[in-house]
């Protein structure tokens, strides 16, 4: 190597002599004078008081927030319990809708306790004779009255004797009293008979505007411990012949009304109406109640009631 090629000789430190040059290399000078400390330390403060301004901004920004959420919380609040309520509205009626088909499927001692006590009031027990001089019982139930008598429809079946001269006395029950009936009219076709008795002001039943295959029924007799009995059944089917049903139809209940579970009449229950040509066995047929309105009773139109005796 040639004495141009090679590199100037390096210049040796004193001993002590700080490191300058490898700091240089690295960007950073410390100030070597009172006025360069001053202004980094100027500097620094600067920073930090930046940084500070930064973190007050933000805290006073989440504090308005929550200043802001704490203002509308009973806003808040009444909406979430608005809600609440609306969406517990919702599943009660759709719990109903749910139990509304076992309801019609069967009734607990509860509901017809709660029927016989709303359709009792207005139920009679009757008792008269038959053709034989045995006895014939059967239930009436009242369909208008005014302030000086009450007008009861019955079965035909229990009163056929009484439709003879001279026949036998027709008698009504409710609770301890007894009264006289006087036979009106009746119509062996349909087994329905119309009585009034001496007593006004009984409340009428209210009827039904129509019932529906597989709706559950009920015939209430005039006579029981309750101040009357029920007995329940299934709608099997309804037409122009009348209702169709399994609801159980023993001799103080013809003649009694069977009304749907709101207590309203849908029907005359019966032992003998034969609308097919034949006698029913485990089934029976009822005459719907608006069939009354034929010859019996004088029923204004789409009224769904009855306010005076018919002209049969």
């Amino acid at each position: 190597m040639s004495a141009e090629e090679r590199p100037p000789p390096r210049r040796a430190l004193p001993l002590g002599e700080p490191l300058a040059e490898p700091l240089a290399e690295r960007g950073w000078r410390a100030p070597r004078s009172l006025l360069g400390t001053c202004a980094l330390m100027l500097a620094a403060s600067v920073g930090a008081a930046f940084s500070g301004a930064v973190l007050y901004a933000y805290y006073a920004y989440r504090l308005d927030q929550g200043l802001e959420y704490a203002s509308t919380f009973d806003e808040r609040l009444d909406t979430a319990v608005a809600i609440i309520d609306t969406e517990q509205e919702e599943a009660k009626a759709a719990v109903r809708a749910e139990l509304e088909p076992l309801q019609r499927l069967g009734a607990t001692g509860d509901t017809l306790e709660q029927l016989v006590e709303r359709v009792s009031p207005s139920t009679f027990f009757v008792t008269t004779l038959d053709e034989d001089g045995a006895p014939s019982v059967g239930s009436a139930f009242v369909v208008f009255s005014d302030a000086e008598q009450s007008f009861l429809l019955t079965s035909f079946a229990t009163v056929r004797a009484a439709t003879r001269a001279p026949g036998p006395e027709v008698r009504v029950r409710q609770g301890d009293e007894e009264l006289v009936a006087t036979l009106v009219s009746w119509e062996e076709a349909r087994d329905l008979a119309l009585l009034t008795i001496p007593r006004g002001g009984v409340e009428r039943l209210a009827w039904a505007g129509g019932t529906q295959t597989g709706e559950r029924v009920f015939s209430i007799s005039g006579l029981g411990g309750a101040g009357g009995s029920a007995s329940q059944g299934l709608v099997g089917d309804v037409s122009a012949a009348g209702i169709q049903h399994d609801t159980p139809v023993g001799m103080q209940f013809q003649g009694a009304p069977l009304v749907n579970a709101s207590g309203e009449v849908v029907g005359v229950s019966s032992r003998t109406y034969a609308p097919l040509g034949f006698t029913p066995q485990a089934v029976y047929f009822a005459p719907p109640i608006g069939d009354a309105c034929i010859e019996l009773l004088a029923c204004p139109d789409d009224r769904g009631r009855a306010e005076g005796v018919g002209g049969g």
